[in-house]
């Protein structure tokens, strides 16, 4: 299935289920991974609105697992633990829209252009990579679940009180022209404590930020 496709079953869905939560739990975090995220979080959005219970600081898209695949791609070709590389993801949760920004990583990695492009492909495309993999008879599943497990716990620490937790979410934003991008967030006890924004972009990924408006918008 297309993006396209799972937006007409997910979007009544999503509809359906976040209509409960804002009527019976409107203060809940509510982590969306249910695809298309960029189309499936500004449904939520609308959903609370119309029953007066929005806070954006509460509504999240879940793209950790683009962020988990870029670690570890990286990690593969520079021969370092996934577990101890962060390349931040910004702008949206599907194709050109998936912008990993590779000149923030840490530890810093450097690649030639052409490794590069491959690579932020490769990233944009890893989804469609393992659909091909299983045949069609199947999509991400297990990667899915440990990024979908890594953004709670993560929110959960910081609704706990732990100070300093940043993940990369799919929410309402002022950063960009397209009001909903994702860009890494300290998290807090009300949810979003504050949206750290795109950061210092290289020409390469500025480039890719301006390509995504469009299709995010």
């Amino acid at each position: 299935m297309t993006r396209d496709d799972l937006f007409n079953t997910n979007a009544t869905i999503v509809a359906n289920l976040t209509e409960a939560c804002a009527k019976h739990c409107p203060e809940a975090m509510i982590c969306i991974i249910s695809n298309p995220v960029n189309s499936t979080i500004p449904i939520t959005s609308e959903v609370f609105k119309k029953h007066g219970v929005y806070n954006p600081n509460r509504i999240f898209g879940v793209t950790t697992l683009d962020i988990v695949r870029a670690n570890t791609f990286v990690a593969e070709l520079k021969g370092l633990d996934p577990a101890r590389v962060n390349v931040p993801v910004i702008g949206g949760h599907a194709g050109k829209t998936i912008i990993p920004v590779i000149s923030q990583c840490t530890p810093k990695v450097e690649f030639p252009q052409d490794q590069l492009a491959a690579l932020t492909g490769r990233i944009q495309e890893a989804g469609t990579e393992v659909v091909k993999a299983k045949a069609g008879a199947g999509s991400a599943t297990l990667s899915m679940a440990y990024a979908g497990t890594r953004f709670v716990f993560s929110l959960l620490d910081a609704m706990n009180g732990k100070e300093g937790v940043i993940e990369c979410s799919f929410v309402r934003s002022e950063e960009t022209a397209s009001p909903y991008f994702s860009t890494p967030l300290l998290l807090g006890k009300n949810g979003i404590e504050k949206n750290l924004g795109l950061g210092k972009l290289s020409p390469f990924e500025e480039k890719l930020v301006s390509e995504a408006m469009d299709e995010l918008k």
